[in-house]
C-alpha cells in the first residue's frame, strides 16, 4: 500500500513537518546509515544535525553528505519548478506562501553557497528519525540527477506577516 508521501499527486505540494528539530535531506543511497536520534555513542546523528548553525549545513553520512535544513523547525516542501526547498515560517495560508515564492526568489539576499555532491535522488524528512524509518514517517523523495550542486539559503519577508525560507539548489558544471 502506497503512503501519501510516496504517491505523486499532480498539483499537490507535499510539506514535511518537524517534531521540533532540523529537517534533513539525505541521498537515498545512504539512508540506512542515518541513525537519527538512536545511538549508543555520546552524540547521535540527530545531535550532530542540531549542532549545525545557520540555515543549511552539510554532514557526513556514509560515503557522501546530507544537507541539514537548520535555523527553525519549519514545514518544508520542494518545488521542482524552482529547484528550491521552501520553508514556511509565517503566512496565513499555503496559497499565500506559494504565490510569494517567485518574488521571494527575486528579492532574496543569499547566504554563501555550499557545494553538495549527490549520487542521485534524495529524501527530505525529520532528522530525528532513522533513515530506515522514512516509510513510516513524513518524507518527500526528490529526483535529483547525480552531480554537484550549489546550495544557497535565504530568509525572506514578502509581507508584514509572511516569512519564508528558501534553499535553492543549482547544478554546477564539473
Amino acid at each position: 500500500m502506497a503512503r501519501y508521501a510516496d504517491a505523486v499527486v499532480p498539483d499537490v505540494v507535499r510539506w514535511v513537518e518537524s517534531s521540533g528539530g532540523p529537517l534533513i535531506v539525505i541521498p537515498e543511497a545512504v539512508l540506512p546509515f542515518w541513525a537519527g536520534a538512536d545511538g549508543d555513542e555520546t552524540s547521535s546523528d540527530y545531535d550532530r544535525a542540531c549542532d549545525l548553525d545557520g540555515y543549511v549545513g552539510l554532514l557526513p553520512v556514509g560515503d557522501t553528505r546530507a544537507l541539514v535544513l537548520g535555523h527553525e523547525p519549519a514545514s518544508t516542501a520542494y518545488l521542482s519548478e524552482h529547484g528550491t526547498f521552501v520553508r514556511w515560517y509565517a503566512a496565513e495560508s499555503e496559497a499565500e506562501i506559494l504565490e510569494d515564492v517567485p518574488a521571494a526568489l527575486d528579492a532574496a539576499v543569499w547566504e554563501p553557497e555550499v557545494e553538495w555532491r549527490v549520487p542521485g535522488p534524495v529524501v527530505l524528512f525529520d532528522a530525528v528519525w532513522p533513515g530506515g524509518a522514512t516509510g513510516q514517517t513524513d518524507h518527500v523523495r526528490v529526483e535529483l540527477d547525480p552531480g554537484h550542486y550549489g546550495v544557497q539559503a535565504a530568509y525572506v519577508s514578502t509581507g508584514p506577516e509572511t516569512w519564508l525560507g528558501l534553499v535553492r539548489m543549482r547544478p554546477l558544471t564539473d
